[in-house]
């Protein structure tokens, strides 16, 4: 029988879960470059559903519509947090990882701008962004950063000095030469992070 007029074989239990996920990875991915873009207020499902190649009605099927995926990215990022955050990882190599996450992924940094601008604070931020100021604590407890310093305090600097590659880009490029998404200026910045969260363990 020759092989194009076999009958096409359904896609088995495992195979059509595996589609689905790869399919649900899609529009994740598209969602995250349009409400990078544009933020949750001026992102359209018909624009992510074009990104993902996928029907529109997909999005309601898998996310229950825009709201629905909004909260799918944003447990994205939090499962992405929490692997970079490593309880194991020495503070420096914690902030390097969320350094060269936030440059390879620009789209997760321009929706945490959005989500600033537009005053959000979706379901369970506040509990979620305090349990990153109890892990300062701990590594504090643990001699990695000095008593004299505020955990609060010291995480905001920790994140804007993360994220600021991404958030002024231009600043950093003109303060150092260096195009920021470059091999130099990444390993540069990542080593006097570095040198300046070790000497947080010393009194002031």
């Amino acid at each position: 029988m020759p092989e194009e007029s076999r009958p096409r074989r359904s896609p088995s239990g495992p195979e059509r879960k595996r589609d689905a996920e790869r399919t649900r990875e899609r529009i994740l991915d598209a969602a995250l470059v349009e409400f990078g873009e544009h933020g949750y207020a001026g992102a359209r499902v018909t624009a992510i559903a074009r990104r993902a190649g996928v029907n529109q009605q997909l999005i309601s099927y898998y996310f229950d519509g825009k709201e629905g995926l909004y909260r799918a990215l944003i447990e994205r990022w939090r499962a992405l947090s929490g692997e970079l955050n490593r309880p194991d990882a020495p503070l420096d190599e914690v902030v390097a990882a969320f350094l060269h996450a936030g440059t390879a992924q620009r789209h997760w940094v321009r929706l945490l701008i959005w989500q600033a601008l537009e005053g959000d604070r979706e379901e369970g931020a506040e509990q979620y962004r305090r349990s990153m100021v109890d892990d300062l604590r701990r590594r504090q407890a643990a001699g990695e950063i000095a008593q004299d310093l505020d955990p609060a305090y010291l995480q905001l600097a920790l994140f804007g000095a993360a994220l600021a590659p991404t958030l002024l880009a231009h600043f950093a490029e003109d303060f150092t030469g260096l195009p920021v998404d470059s091999p130099e200026f990444l390993a540069g910045y990542g080593e006097e992070l570095k040198r300046l969260i070790a000497r947080l363990a010393k009194p002031l």
